[in-house]
């Protein structure tokens, strides 16, 4: 299975959360909006100049810097699913 940064998905494309990087208050602000382990995230879409990014995770709508969302890596879903 493809691994991957959260930064480098496109709209539509979906994964499943493996980690969380980085320290301190905030990575834990990234586990307290849902971004745990396991977790299905999916982007959304890009603001016009390209930075934040909108992503969908447990049905509600959070936005990410693009420097937030390098941290996240996530396991790529295939076409028909995990």
């Amino acid at each position: 299975m493809a691994v991957k940064k959260l930064s480098e998905f496109l709209p539509g494309e979906s994964g499943i959360v493996e980690r969380v990087t980085g320290t301190g208050p905030f990575r834990q602000r990234l586990l307290e909006m849902g971004l745990t382990r396991g977790v299905r995230v999916e982007m959304e879409k890009t603001a016009p100049l390209g930075d934040p990014t909108e992503y969908v995770v447990k049905g509600y709508h959070i936005s990410l810097r693009r420097g937030e969302a390098d941290l996240i890596i996530l396991n790529m879903e295939s076409e028909e699913g995990i």
